[in-house]
């Protein structure tokens, strides 16, 4: 399995619209093949912070999430909205039984 957790601070005044394509991206993600689940999160301590938390199913998977033309196209229109640039994790993970 493939975990990917991202973030980006949204400038004040562009906090509506990263949230709502963000939202838009998960939505449509989710329906991709592979995607086992695709979140983003307001950071209680930070109302301009999103946080992405995505598992898939393989590195081919993601991959071909990266090259869908509307996740290029959010890429690029988060990174417009953001105070800095974006920060994007990928681990390779195998689930654990505790």
């Amino acid at each position: 399995m493939i975990i990917v957790t991202g973030s980006v601070t949204a400038k004040a005044d562009n906090i509506a619209e990263a949230t709502g394509i963000s939202l838009e991206h998960v939505h449509r993600s989710r329906q991709e093949p592979g995607c086992l689940s695709h979140d983003v999160h307001i950071d209680v301590e930070n109302p301009l912070h999103l946080v992405f938390v995505e598992r898939w199913a393989d590195l081919a998977a993601l991959r071909a999430h990266f090259a869908v033309p509307e996740s290029r196209g959010f890429a690029r229109a988060l990174g417009q909205l953001a105070a800095a640039p974006p920060v994007l994790q990928i681990y390779s993970a195998e689930a654990a039984t505790v």
